[in-house]
């Protein structure tokens, strides 16, 4: 029978000398190869990503496409070393995703991103903020999440807004603990103050929403304006104070018609409301009713 390759090479080293010295060399080179070669328990590997934030208040969302996503998508892809570009768009804003080749360094894709679009602003609409670049990377993964949420019968006890402040809480002291990095709150609605203007109450005294808005935003500023010495000690000199409180809110001045002054309460009302959420978390349990669902809270 005429033996192939495999079988010529087999019956030549069945009665070699040489075999055994040829395994020992091989295991020899495998313990060198095992000693020498560096070992992670956890490999790092680098996968770039960068989210640039652009503010674009008063702007639709359709219009936040045209004006302000869509250029901006165009200038990110031009970037070497660009794998992928995702994109959202709100009302008053939008974000874009840069996600670059396996490999690349975080430091260099960040420094690209941020070239690329202080050398294109000239793109983007006039009144456009320079946009917010933030680098991400594979850390900025959660390996931990817990989920905070009241016990079946202290679901009535606690709101949204408290598991929200519970969870701030909690996520203040995580971060104080080693090696810990990026944290994050889902699901969270905490408690915002809410100005709701009457139309017709603003027609009647002639005030616009834009002079309500910014008469609030005015007041709600302070500004260091320079220091004094006083017996010996230096003192920071502030200008305008910051809202502490709703009725501070509603008693500032808008106007005057007919020698009567018109704050803010006569024309809207502040009330304390908890924010709509943008995501949600939800613990569902198994009761005699059937299927309930009770307010979480998670932080990661």
């Amino acid at each position: 029978m005429k033996l192939g390759i495999a079988g010529w090479l087999t019956r030549s080293f069945i009665a070699s000398p040489l075999t055994p010295l040829f395994l020992l060399a091989a295991l020899a080179l495998g313990l060198v190869a095992l000693v020498t070669l560096p070992r992670e328990e956890e490999p790092q590997i680098s996968v770039p990503m960068v989210d640039i934030h652009v503010s674009a208040n008063g702007l639709k969302a359709e219009d936040a496409v045209k004006l302000v996503t869509e250029p901006l998508e165009t200038i990110i892809k031009g970037i070497d070393g660009v794998e992928h570009v995702y994109s959202q768009t709100m009302d008053d804003g939008a974000l874009v995703t840069a996600r670059f080749k396996v490999g690349t360094s975080s430091d260099a894709a960040i420094l690209r991103v941020h070239d690329k679009v202080r050398a294109n602003m000239d793109r983007i609409p006039v009144g456009i903020p320079e946009p917010l670049i933030v680098g991400r990377g594979i850390d900025d993964v959660a390996i931990v999440v817990v989920t905070l949420t009241p016990a079946r019968e202290a679901a009535t006890r606690y709101s949204s807004a408290d598991l929200t402040r519970l969870a701030h809480e909690l996520q203040v002291e995580v971060a104080k603990l080693p090696d810990i990095g990026l944290t994050y709150i889902v699901g969270e609605q905490p408690e915002e103050i809410q100005v709701e203007p009457d139309p017709e109450k603003l027609s009647l005294y002639g005030i616009t929403l834009q002079q309500l808005t910014g008469k609030i935003a005015g007041a709600n500023r302070s500004f260091q304006i320079g220091t004094v010495r006083d017996q010996g000690n230096q003192r920071v000199l502030v200008a305008g104070q910051t809202l502490q409180a709703l009725s501070d809110i509603g008693n500032l001045l808008l106007t005057a018609r007919d020698g009567r002054p018109v704050y803010i309460r006569d024309v809207a009302s502040v009330v304390l409301a908890t924010s709509p959420a943008e995501n949600r978390v939800t613990d569902v349990v198994k009761s005699d009713k059937g299927l309930e669902r009770a307010p979480a809270v998670s932080v990661a």
